[in-house]
């Protein structure tokens, strides 16, 4: 044979006596089976050798039957006790490699003990006694084979030590039956023996397929937990989304239920949000709502003995869940620290923003009593905060929930009034600032429900915006009023209010169009008026909606400007004839420097973009004379008459005529 053959069967025959280092897992699954079957390994040896020794008691001398059984014995039992005690252990695959690698080497000597202590009690036997020591021989040598299944290089060492000298032995010995018994033997071991290499080799590969099994299982968990986290996470703050908010909420509130405590549900709201991305564009809102979520999770994170979990609900709306026992002075002190750090200014390139925040607070048991119905009361403390205390919290009170029943009551009225029979059209005049002449009527509503009595349109507006009622119910108010105007002599305007629902609703305007062509007014005798809310609900869709009926020839007011957000980006970018100023800077004009400074300047800003301007809310001559020296073109409010309806205006335009004539005779006179 060459050498190298000759070398390559010697490493061969190397790593079948070897423990298998290379292969952790299958190390230490190998050591894992073998630990719970080698201590019956050992009782094989104990039952056996007893047995043996007792038969021999009377024939063979002490030492053989007494002393050496007895120490092969005890050593057979420590070390099976040793072995029962491992089956409970962690131990590192150091520590394993050891363990297999000292049976390997204790196989050796073990099994050479027994074989010899059998041999040499042999000769003292009679013909049955001798038949004994070969049938404990073999059988004992076939239960090791099979205990030391899972070690492959001891079970290897344990055959070739008993089996070789085994039938050498009887064979030697000349005796037929014992011959065959050893012939027997060697088959059945070289039986165990392929038995053994095949279990083994099944052994490991159920192992390594256990292995892969078991890395599979982890990638699928892996992937798994990863889905998870992705469908709980807002993908552009990272925080938690919706899902996860409202998953917490209903743990938090089970738990505080449970413990008789306190939790608190916010809303925040981030005001003024929509006119940075309609001015910035959508990469700066992203960023804008990235910064603001990682302010306000630093805010929660380091509140104090509360936790306050917090989460992206949409848009830029945000969700808080406050537990601890929270109470209301905890609550506010936690809003104020939130609204402080979104103030603070946000440095996006050349784009220096500016936000605020409105927030709402409900909190269990005070406010609700499940968590959906919390939810629903902290929403509406935020509607109230965005109404009333725009940029400050509110928390869910008695008050509010009086607001609530009183709101639904409204809404539900509201779905079955018969908007032509309880409907009631009021018209204001906008005056001429410099002649005092009637320019036209705006035109306002007024609900008398047979149930409520006049209810306020600062009441049912919103009522029809929330229920999707508001576009039915301009068309119908819209129809009315082009029909009186209409009446009206030439020179004449009507104003009509549209809200955010009108302008930016998916068919367009088109419902509307349809209503001035049937009335047969000219389209250029009407000035829609439209809030900077409405304009910002959907700028894109309410801009495409103004050039529509701008092309129609209707005027376009701006509402209620200097009260919203971006309020200069807004008249720029759209076609525009006149800026209503709102009411509340005209009630100080003549006191408060500051109100006579902004109306100078938005009269100012009217005059540079050839746009009318209009001041809403005069009630006195002497806010008349400022206005009129500040260059303000038209004049709405009380100084001049309060909104009256549609049978009043003939009488009014006579009086307003005898009293201009008077005023022109004295002139002349």
């Amino acid at each position: 044979m060459p050498v190298a053959d000759l070398k390559s069967v010697l490493a061969a025959a190397v790593r079948l006596f070897r423990v298998p280092a290379d292969n952790p897992d299958l190390m230490r699954a190998q050591f894992s089976a073998f630990s719970k079957q080698v201590p019956l390994l050992y009782f094989i040896l104990m039952s056996n050798t007893i047995a043996v020794a007792y038969t021999y008691v009377n024939v063979a001398p002490d030492w053989l039957t007494m002393i050496v059984p007895g120490v092969l014995t005890v050593l057979a039992g420590l070390r099976g006790y040793w072995w029962l005690r491992q089956r409970h252990l962690v131990r590192s695959d150091a520590d394993i490699l050891r363990n297999l690698r000292a049976t390997n080497w204790l196989t050796l000597p073990i099994s050479a003990g027994f074989t010899a202590w059998s041999f040499a009690l042999y000769p003292y036997g009679d013909p049955f006694a001798k038949s004994q020591v070969a049938f404990y021989m073999a059988v004992t040598v076939i239960g090791c084979i099979f205990s030391l299944m899972h070690l492959r290089s001891a079970a290897l060492i344990v055959t070739l030590v008993v089996d070789v000298p085994y039938v050498l032995f009887f064979f030697a010995t000349g005796e037929p039956t014992l011959k065959a018994t050893a012939v027997n033997n060697l088959l059945v071991s070289g039986a165990m023996v392929t038995v053994l290499f095949i279990y083994y080799r099944d052994f490991a590969d159920l192992v390594a397929s256990r292995k892969s099994l078991l890395a599979q299982q982890a990638a699928t968990q892996a992937l798994s937990d990863e889905n998870f986290r992705l469908a709980n996470l807002d993908s552009l703050t990272e925080l938690p989304n919706r899902r996860r908010f409202f998953a917490e909420l209903s743990s938090a509130f089970a738990d505080a239920e449970r413990r008789h405590v306190r939790v608190a549900v916010g809303i925040i709201d981030l005001d003024g949000f929509k006119p940075i991305n309609d001015n910035y564009g959508h990469s700066v809102g992203d960023r804008v709502l990235i910064e603001a979520g990682r302010r306000i999770r630093e805010v929660c994170e380091g509140f104090g003995p509360q936790r306050a979990e917090f989460a992206r609900l949409g848009g830029d709306e945000f969700g808080l869940i406050v537990c601890g026992d929270p109470d209301d002075a905890d609550l506010t002190r936690l809003g104020e620290r939130i609204g402080d750090r979104v103030k603070l200014p946000y440095h996006l390139d050349t784009a220096h923003t500016g936000l605020s925040c409105s927030i709402g607070f409900a909190s269990f048991p005070n406010s609700a009593t499940t968590s959906e119905a919390l939810y629903e009361c902290a929403d509406y403390a935020l509607y109230h905060a965005k109404r009333h205390q725009r940029g400050r919290t509110v928390i869910f009170s008695s008050e509010l929930e009086a607001e609530i029943r009183s709101r639904g009551v409204i809404e539900n009225l509201l779905r079955t009034s018969d908007f032509g029979a309880e409907m009631e059209l009021v018209f204001q005049p906008i005056v001429d600032a410099m002649s005092e002449h009637t320019a036209g009527f705006e035109t306002l509503a007024r609900w008398h429900s047979p149930r409520l009595g006049w209810v306020s349109p600062a009441d049912f507006i919103p009522a029809a915006e929330r229920i999707g009622l508001i576009r039915p119910l301009t068309q119908a108010l819209l129809a009315r009023a082009l029909a009186t105007a209409k009446t009206w002599p030439d020179d004449l305007r009507l104003s009509f209010n549209l809200s955010a629902h009108d302008v930016c609703a998916a068919e367009g305007i088109l419902p509307l169009i349809s209503i001035i062509e049937k009335s047969g007014l000219s389209p250029r005798r009407i000035d829609f008026e439209i809030t900077e809310t409405a304009v910002t609900f959907d700028f894109v869709r309410a801009q495409q909606s103004i050039a529509t009926l701008k092309a129609m020839g209707c005027g376009i007011s701006l509402d209620d400007f200097g009260t919203g957000y971006s309020s200069l980006s807004h008249v720029h970018r759209l076609p525009l004839d006149k800026i209503k100023v709102d009411r509340s800077f005209v009630a100080e004009i003549n006191e408060n420097p500051v109100s006579h400074k902004i109306i100078k300047s938005l009269a100012g800003l009217c005059d540079d973009m050839e746009i009318a301007c209009v001041v809403e809310g005069v009630e006195t001559r002497a806010q008349l004379d400022s206005l009129r020296r500040l260059g303000c073109d038209f004049i709405q409010g009380y100084y001049f008459a309060k909104p009256m309806p549609a049978d009043a205006i003939a009488e009014y335009l006579a009086n307003e005529r005898q009293r201009l004539d008077g005023r022109g005779a004295r002139v002349v006179a």
